[in-house]
């Protein structure tokens, strides 16, 4: 029986992930995505889609990098056309 690298409950059916050669133990995916889901620069939640990249950063959305100074990055064809119209 294995142990929960994030909540410590002992359980027959842990999964493993190995990242960059390293591998972890976790009871279920929401401790997985606790200890390695990257954090939103912005407002702080854990990115567990594919998030947006800018100048290295990951946010996981268009608005909270919008937030935080990126241009042109939007969510879908509705926020580009509002990106288009000058404020």
């Amino acid at each position: 029986m294995k142990t929960c690298e994030c909540c410590g409950n002992q359980y027959d059916k842990c999964i493993d992930v190995t990242i960059d050669g390293e591998t972890y133990t976790f009871d279920c995916f929401e401790c997985a995505i606790q200890m390695l889901a990257p954090t939103c620069p912005h407002c702080d939640c854990r990115i567990i889609g594919h998030g947006v990249e800018v100048d290295g950063a990951i946010y996981c959305c268009g608005h909270c990098s919008r937030q935080q100074g990126a241009e042109g990055i939007v969510d879908n064809a509705d926020h580009a056309e509002e990106e288009r119209v000058p404020a």
